[in-house]
């Protein structure tokens, strides 16, 4: 069986694209990616000496990263809950200490179901996307969530243009499918 070497002085040029579109697909935000891949590279320097060899180094920084994916699952989850409730000032106003409550108890207002339709409406898209099939959740959310550019997502997965477009149509009939039955 071949032992493996490290070569950390490659894995920016060899694999953090790679790494990138792994972690990208499954947190479904580019920064949080980027942090991600930089925590995979950080933690397999720290842990280089413990490199058996038994496997390749894009494998044993997919395991890794893996890892740093849970943690921020973990992370994320063990913060519910812990909310506290804020006064905020009304963002349609400048009027000194207009304050949040004024405005909900103005028969009037419709500024109180804004940010709780948009939550709600944010939660439906979300849950909708995680009932597309995978490839198409990935598309739809790498173009049209993060904007990334068509020649960009087609480098990243290995597909056309034309295949692109289609899956795009799919997930937004999907989406819409989905949407009408769950939200409206």
């Amino acid at each position: 069986m071949e032992t493996h070497q490290l070569h950390p002085d490659t894995w920016v040029d060899l694999y953090a694209d790679y790494l990138y579109n792994y972690a990208v697909a499954r947190v479904n935000d580019a920064e949080i990616a980027k942090d991600l891949v930089q925590e995979t590279f950080i933690a397999g320097l720290k842990s280089a000496k413990n490199f058996k060899g038994d496997a390749a180094e894009r494998t044993w920084l997919i395991a890794i990263l893996k890892r740093k994916v849970i943690d921020h699952y973990r992370k994320i989850n063990s913060k519910k809950g812990k909310a506290e409730v804020r006064m905020n000032y009304s963002a349609q106003t400048d009027a000194e200490g207009d304050w949040l409550e004024e405005r909900i108890a103005d028969p009037n207002s419709n500024f109180e179901n804004d940010a709780l339709e948009n939550e709600e409406l944010g939660l439906a898209i979300q849950k909708c996307i995680a009932k597309l099939p995978k490839k198409q959740a990935q598309v739809f959310t790498m173009k049209t969530i993060e904007g990334m550019e068509t020649e960009d997502i087609c480098n990243a997965l290995g597909i056309n243009a034309s295949n692109l477009w289609v899956m795009i149509h799919r997930a937004r009939t999907g989406l819409m499918g989905c949407l009408n039955q769950n939200w409206f």
